[in-house]
């Protein structure tokens, strides 16, 4: 069983999502601020969270901030919960950190599927045997199993999408991916209903993630067409 926490201060829609999750088999954790948002996590670590952008103690925002640069929570997949629907306040939540972005007034059943999606795109591609889950391109090396990446032996934290939008084209290298097929094959089933502006911010923050890395250069923008990783063969 899955454990989602939810940090919500609206008692009504805290107590609508908890319903909603746990009638579609999750473990609910409900917080009505940051503060008992961390309470909580110093109990138990969920599988993923739900967090409203305004709270009353902290901007949801700038607690997702925190949770990406912590050692212990960087990983954990937040669905940001919120009124600002903007496509500024999109990606601003994006860029943020967040796996998907859920505008209020919400369906609690749409809610929930895109929680099994975000989860869904953590775990399910993973595969079952050792030598066919682990990648090399150049200096970079994957393992898709341990959900592990390493430039030059060093090791690199990457987001779930991160992780696989890199892995994607690093099997290729050297082919030019457009964002409709990033989509398909990152977002899988939930593609048709995500703008292709989000490929662009998740590039953005991959490269953000490589560049203290030898793999810095290694995502190439091809104006009009998409991305592609770099061949390393054609780079000597």
């Amino acid at each position: 069983m899955n454990t989602v926490l939810i940090v919500e201060d609206e008692r009504a829609i805290l107590e609508l999502v908890a319903f909603a999750s746990e009638a579609s088999g999750f473990h609910a954790l409900k917080a009505g601020s940051v503060a008992e948002a961390k309470e909580k996590l110093s109990v138990e670590k969920p599988d993923i969270i739900v967090l409203d952008w305004m709270l009353p103690d902290c901007s949801g925002l700038e607690w997702l901030v925190q949770l990406r640069a912590s050692e212990d929570y960087a990983e954990i997949p937040v669905v940001l919960l919120t009124a600002r629907g903007t496509e500024e306040d999109r990606v601003s939540g994006l860029e943020a950190g967040a796996d998907d972005y859920v505008v209020k007034p919400f369906s609690p059943r749409e809610l929930v599927a895109r929680l099994r999606a975000v989860l869904r795109r953590r775990t399910g591609s993973v595969g079952t045997d050792t030598k066919e889950s682990v990648l090399q391109c150049g200096p970079l090396t994957m393992d898709e199993l341990k959900f592990e990446a390493t430039v030059s032996g060093q090791p690199v934290k990457l987001g779930v999408i991160e992780f696989k939008l890199l892995q994607q084209m690093a099997k290729t290298p050297g082919r030019v991916y457009s964002r409709e097929q990033l989509l398909s094959r990152v977002w899988d089933d939930d593609a048709a209903t995500i703008d292709e502006r989000t490929v662009d911010v998740h590039i953005l923050r991959l490269r953000k993630q490589l560049s203290a890395t030898d793999a810095k250069d290694m995502v190439e923008t091809v104006r009009g067409l998409g991305y592609r990783v770099v061949d390393p063969k054609k780079s000597l």
